[in-house]
């Protein structure tokens, strides 16, 4: 997409620092799990290197990225002002301080130590909830994308309770006194994280993003299928998370099949933007193909097992080996294609939106390198087609091993391209926006944008 699209208003006053500084620190929070995950096929990650692993990417990467983009997008879409910039930096600072001892904590196998830095996690989320919400509070109605950030902020507040509880659990059993055992609360955080958390809110956008992007509206069947989505993941997922939590197979599978009506209504809506798209195919409507197609293969290939056994460890994110295919065909992707074009926008809106008409400026997708992007997308793809179909087939190691080499590629690849963008083109230098005050080099001035845009 080469231009600003039509309803964003870039007079705007968007809090630029602070959403980058999420999107850099999720960036590195993406890389080190890829490693993560790599060490872990190998065998050379010491301690619980699967919740490590996980935790680096939901939380690090996929949470801290979806606090930034609610942060900046928030106020735009609704067309109001954000509650604090205070606060929206004060809650990366506490899930980034609270994710580094956690994970440290759960490579040494010092189990003691996770309930003190689950705590700062906490603390983080429920900040950055208390922000929008209080965003949100100031608006006298609502629409489907503001609702679901709503449900979203929700199922975010209450997976920390639970996930701070299982923390203390570890080094001090606490489920012996409650009605519910370890693995039952384990699972209904595991879903209210996915499910509840991040896909609610993957969903909330492509309404904004999927229109936007495609420049047509929802209509017809869209609206039938809409109603479907909006009602039934929310409910689907509390019945889920609620049959997990109590060991109710029949709440569960109820859930699971809204959940999965959900999922095949949502694929089936992104479609249709896509068939009926008002602009030129680009690489970006490429990835929300393969979102629309994984999303609607994770749907039909979980159902089975979902009416099976829908409490069963196994069949946590769905079918036997599934995780793969919804992590990167699903969150993964829409997550690495919208943030092409975020933070790019954020930087262009920030760089150059005052200088349109007056001068030649670039457009957004000219911030990035196209080879990069194709690169890191054909090595994505082609490294979840390789760990999906390693679990699903039973293949050997050897190919969950280049499958998740080629998505270490991949993550490089994106990491590189979107720190370019801030470096070559951002208002200050990577460390000021990471830093903030603290880093040694002062902000740049006026006279400093001068010098670097006559380079």
């Amino acid at each position: 997409m080469g231009a600003v699209p039509g309803s964003i208003d870039t007079d705007t006053d968007l809090p630029t620092t602070v959403p980058l500084r999420h999107f850099i620190a999720g960036l590195g929070s993406l890389a080190a799990g890829a490693l993560v995950g790599l060490g872990a096929i190998a065998g050379v990650v010491p301690g619980f290197d699967s919740l490590t692993h996980v935790h680096l990417l939901l939380v690090g990467w996929v949470c801290v990225t979806i606090m930034g983009a609610m942060t900046q997008f928030v106020p735009v879409w609704s067309g109001t002002s954000l509650h604090s910039q205070r606060l929206a930096s004060a809650q990366l600072g506490l899930v980034l301080a609270g994710l580094s001892g956690f994970v440290v904590a759960l490579a040494a196998g010092a189990m003691a130590w996770l309930a003190p830095f689950g705590a700062l996690m906490v603390a983080g989320f429920w900040v950055f909830a208390y922000n929008i919400l209080r965003t949100l509070a100031t608006l006298d109605e609502y629409d489907v994308t503001e609702r679901h950030f709503g449900y979203a902020l929700g199922f975010f507040c209450l997976l920390t309770l639970f996930g701070l509880v299982l923390a203390v659990d570890f080094a001090s059993p606490v489920t012996a006194s409650l009605p519910v055992n370890h693995a039952n609360l384990r699972q209904a955080h595991a879903t209210l994280a996915v499910f509840g958390a991040v896909l609610t809110t993957i969903y909330g956008a492509l309404y904004q993003l999927g229109t936007m992007f495609t420049q047509t509206e929802l209509h017809g069947v869209d609206h039938s299928l809409q109603s479907v989505e909006a009602l039934g993941h929310p409910v689907g997922v509390v019945l889920l998370a609620g049959g997990r939590l109590v060991g109710s197979a029949f709440l569960a599978r109820v859930g699971a099949l809204l959940v999965v009506a959900a999922a095949l209504a949502m694929s089936a809506v992104l479609g249709r933007r896509l068939y009926e798209m008002q602009v030129d195919w680009e690489p970006m409507h490429t990835r929300y193909a393969v979102v629309a197609v994984a999303l609607a293969a994770w749907a039909l290939s979980s159902l089975p097992a979902w009416i099976a056994a829908p409490t069963a460890g196994a069949n946590l994110f769905g079918a036997s080996g599934s995780g793969h295919l919804l992590a990167l065909g699903v969150v993964g992707t829409v997550l690495v294609g919208t943030l092409y074009h975020v933070v790019p926008f954020i930087v262009w809106v920030d760089r150059y939106s005052d200088r349109l008409g007056f001068e030649a400026v670039p457009m957004i997708d000219d911030l990035y390198d196209d080879r990069l992007a194709a690169a890191d997308g054909t090595l994505w793809v082609c490294g979840a087609v390789c760990l999906v179909g390693a679990a699903w087939a039973g293949l050997s190691p050897l190919v969950a091993g280049a499958g998740g080499a080629m998505v270490t590629l991949s993550v490089a690849a994106f990491a590189a391209n979107m720190l370019l963008v801030v470096h070559e083109h951002g208002p200050d230098p990577i460390d000021r926006v990471l830093l903030g005050s603290l880093s040694p080099r002062p902000a740049s001035t006026p006279e400093d944008d001068a010098q670097r845009s006559d380079v």
